[in-house]
């Protein structure tokens, strides 16, 4: 994967026996890092990837929920910095065809994810 604004290991599980294996950051959909790439352009802002792809074993750790777009590689969380960055973010989001996007107030992350299994068209708040 080559793309103008992320390096693959910005996508890699944070666990360490992950993190000892390499290379998990391959694991995510291509299409998904595309996107991101594309948003990030529109946005003008820097996307920092808080949580790209999680091996399931992780993912159960930090008590993500069961059947995360994250263990399949199609979800990403990106932190954002005030307002205004949430704003920029979430409309590059959107322009590029992302239609699921989860707002953590307290975290101060967006999610967004390409799962197709899942509803459509939805912005939540957590």
């Amino acid at each position: 994967m080559s793309f103008d604004y992320f390096k693959v290991n910005e996508f890699a599980c944070k666990c360490k026996s992950c993190q000892k294996k390499g290379g998990t950051g391959f694991n995510m959909n291509s299409k998904v890092v595309e996107r991101l790439d594309q948003a990030r352009e529109i946005a003008g802002c820097p996307f920092v990837i808080t949580s790209g792809y999680r091996c399931k074993e992780h993912n159960e750790f930090i008590g993500g929920r069961v059947g995360s777009s994250h263990t399949r590689g199609l979800a990403v969380d990106i932190a954002y910095n005030g307002s205004r960055q949430l704003y920029e973010i979430v409309n590059a989001l959107l322009m590029v065809g992302f239609c699921r996007l989860g707002i953590s107030k307290t975290g101060k992350f967006v999610h967004t994810d390409m799962d197709i299994v899942k509803a459509q068209n939805v912005i939540w708040q957590y």
